[in-house]
């Protein structure tokens, strides 16, 4: 490395150089760096969802999911293997070891799928494997709206704008909540179908035949050949009152001499309000290991493209995006680097009391930090809140070799009266040794952070190969600039010799004040040296107990991002209109408090089709307007009322616990009010969870109930609850099997 300086001493065009295409490739590579919250550490998951429509839970339970379980267990690299059974919905997770490839596993899975397939209901749908956690909170929620009826809203939702955002990179699922499907009802009275002694399933069994195209084969003509086919699919819905069912005494019997046929909807089975406002909302969830806001631009930019295909009179509105956090919280992050950067430079100004010295030593931070974005993109990270944590800490750092050198060239212009040149050189060849260790030291300390085991391994990755690479190029720095732009902007006018002192200038005032305390120190320290080794003794000693009392937990949690969830589950049984209706209340409620700007709830739409579910989106005023800060500050001066800053202040807590109180008169729902986790490392979203297992559901169920009283009762645990549900209200059928078998009629014709 003296080599280097000196060359670079007698060469400034080479030193500059040499630094400069770092920085050139590094501020090259900011541009193209992706942004995101969090280093990218989704454990790779695979979802497998199959749907039996009308079976209970127990039945998709024990002819669904084990079937699939037992083949999906045998892939190599499984890390946790969950499953949900619902009312006619299966789901079964799949996460990986991080090692695994996404794409693989999720071919994997697939082939074992396969082989299961034929062991399922014949009346079960082909499972649909996804790259995707159900986990997940949707990255972007997008409201369809418009002076419209629910149905139109509904098929533009469904027919343009799902399809567009689906094909927006990285979109794993886009979920369509509150809306009312289009259908074709074939209303049929009992008393004309038994009159003609036809049962309800010959109609149905008709509409399946003749609504139909089929395939006829090829007709060759001599040197022709044209391909067959028969056009039976019904175009008009009410060409279904002239289908024939049966034919009767010779006579052909209608859909019209039973019943009748409507373009009507389906039954809804899931419901959405904006503030109160029935609403279709979208759900999009990114697939596993995708970049957030990598997928939030992709599908704004199919949503601006929607522009030309929908009416004029509908309207797109982004209701949930959590890009608008992540570029929130790396504006504040950028703001305290430079600030940083920038106080860090007055301090080597204050101490310095020279310009050229602090612009010789400030150099290192832009060249150290920028010069790292090139090795962030060739590895493929992003602008997060790690590796901006550690450009951010490394600000302190990349100046101290720079300012370590930039020193001893001083010392040895104002004390050994050297020129410029010569003090450079000796003193670079002088410190240099000591600078290589130095930052060696703090490479050894980062760079094995990138390398350990599990989750925290894969979360601190970045960090530590950031600040690792911003260390070593702030060596390189002060091996080539520093020497050089010394040799070249210290005067030797500065040295105490020049005016006529006997001493020099770096010995003489404030400098010897604090010199003068540091020996004294040294001195006290020296004479009681074992009093020294005791307290530091006791020091290492403290931090045992004191490590105890500290709060631990793996990424904060109670961050104020202006918006929360909370999820709602009402009692097993509940209709449609019962739930919409406790929803509206809910909105109602919640938006009469201060500082709740946007209340969206949704109730039937999640991923096991509960009715009894649901979600709600709180969005609350800006941070800004809500908290004191120099801009609200500057904003309410501008007003005339600069003390209006101080007034009515309040935090998105205080904002949650006011929401819980008033949701407390809805005793006969369970409603867990959270902020929005940022980080799911597997096995749901949630900061406490307990999974309890046995042969018997019945006693799983009281040993849940039992430990959600008991934690209420404990204190510090807000909103605990269970996902068993064994109440749920059921009709059954049992069947008199001689009246049946003397009426011609099997069970599946019942059921």
């Amino acid at each position: 490395m003296q080599k280097l300086a000196e060359v670079c001493i007698r060469r400034p065009v080479f030193a500059a150089m040499l630094v400069l295409s770092l920085v050139v490739v590094g501020a090259a590579s900011y541009a193209r760096l992706g942004v995101d919250r969090f280093p990218s550490v989704d454990l790779p998951t695979v979802s497998v969802r199959t749907e039996l429509s009308g079976a209970s839970a127990e039945e998709v339970e024990s002819q669904v999911t084990r079937e699939i379980e037992q083949v999906v267990n045998t892939v190599q690299g499984i890390r946790e293997l969950r499953s949900i059974s619902g009312p006619g919905q299966s789901i079964v997770i799949v996460e990986f070891e991080l090692r695994r490839n996404i794409d693989v596993a999720a071919q994997d899975v697939r082939e074992k799928v396969a082989l299961a397939i034929r062991n399922l209901p014949r009346d079960a749908k082909a499972p649909i494997i996804a790259k995707f956690d159900n986990d997940q909170a949707p990255a972007l929620t997008v409201a369809v709206a418009g002076d419209r009826p629910l149905r139109e809203l509904t098929e533009i939702a469904d027919k343009i704008v799902k399809v567009q955002l689906e094909r927006s990179f990285g979109v794993g699922e886009v979920r369509l909540v509150g809306g009312l499907n289009r259908a074709i009802n074939i209303w049929v009275e009992a008393d004309r179908l038994a009159a003609y002694q036809l049962p309800i399933t010959a109609v149905r069994d008709a509409l399946v035949r003749q609504n139909a195209d089929m395939p006829g084969g090829n007709v060759t003509a001599g040197l022709r050949e044209s391909s067959l086919r028969t056009i039976g699919r019904v175009a008009d819905p009410k060409a279904f009152d002239d289908v024939v069912i049966a034919t009767v005494t010779g006579a052909p019997i209608r859909v019209r001499d039973v019943g009748r046929a409507e373009d009507g909807t389906a039954e809804q089975r899931s419901v959405a309000r904006l503030n109160g406002v029935p609403s279709v909302i979208l759900e999009v969830r990114r697939q596993s290991g995708e970049n957030t806001v990598a997928v939030i631009e992709s599908a704004k930019a199919s949503l601006a493209r929607l522009a030309g295909q929908i009416p004029p009179d509908v309207r797109l509105e982004v209701i949930r995006d959590q890009s608008r956090y992540i570029y929130a919280a790396l504006h504040e992050i950028k703001i305290h680097l430079i600030l940083g950067s920038i106080l860090a430079s007055l301090v080597v100004l204050l101490f310095m009391r020279s310009w050229q010295s602090t612009v010789i030593a400030a150099v290192a931070i832009p060249c150290s930090v920028i010069s790292a974005f090139g090795t962030m993109w060739v590895l493929g990270f992003t602008l997060n809140s790690v590796t901006m944590l550690a450009l951010v800490l490394m600000v302190g750092i990349v100046i101290d070799d720079a300012i370590v050198v930039l020193e001893n060239v001083f010392r040895f212009v104002e004390e050994k009266r050297m020129t410029p040149f010569e003090a450079a050189k000796a003193a670079t060849a002088d410190i240099g040794l000591a600078v290589m260790a130095t930052t060696f030291s703090l490479v050894v300390i980062f760079l094995p952070v990138s390398f350990m085991s599990s989750i925290s391994g894969r979360f601190l990755y970045q960090f530590g190969v950031t600040a690792a690479v911003s260390v070593l190029v702030s060596l390189l720095v002060s091996f080539t600039l520093t020497p050089m732009m010394s040799a070249r902007m210290i005067r030797a006018g500065g040295a105490g010799g020049a005016h006529g002192h006997a001493e020099a200038a770096s010995r003489r005032g404030f400098y010897a004040w604090l010199d003068r305390g540091y020996a004294f120190t040294l001195r006290q320290s020296m004479r009681y040296r074992w009093a020294v080794v005791a307290i530091a003794l006791a020091t290492i000693a403290a931090t045992w107990p004191i490590y105890g009392w500290v709060k631990q937990e793996y990424t904060p949690t109670d961050v104020d991002e202006s918006e929360f969830e909370a999820s709602i589950n009402g009692p097993e049984g509940i209709s449609m209109p019962a739930m919409d209706e406790a929803v509206r209340a809910i909105t109602d409620e919640v938006g009469s408090v201060p500082g709740v700007r946007h209340v969206l709830i949704t109730a039937g739409g999640g991923f096991l089709g509960r009715i009894s579910q649901g979600n709600m989106y709180v969005r609350t005023a800006p941070h800004d307007d809500r908290t004191f800060g120099l801009a609200r500050l500057w904003r309410e001066t501008l007003k005339g009322d600069p003390l209006g800053a101080f007034r009515g202040n309040y935090s998105q807590r205080e904002v949650m616990q006011q929401v819980r109180l008033k949701l407390r008169k809805f005793r006969d729902f369970r409603i867990l009010v959270r902020n929005i986790p940022g980080f799911n490392i597997g096995g749901g979203s949630f900061d406490i969870d307990f999974v309890l297992r046995g042969p018997d559901l019945v006693s799983l169920s009281r040993y849940a109930e039992e430990l959600r009283t008991r934690a209420i009762a404990l204190g510090g645990i807000a909103d605990p609850d269970t996902t068993l549900r064994l109440d749920r209200p059921e009709l059954r059928v049992r069947i008199d099997r001689e009246r049946a078998g003397d009426l011609r009629v099997d069970t599946e014709q019942i059921a």
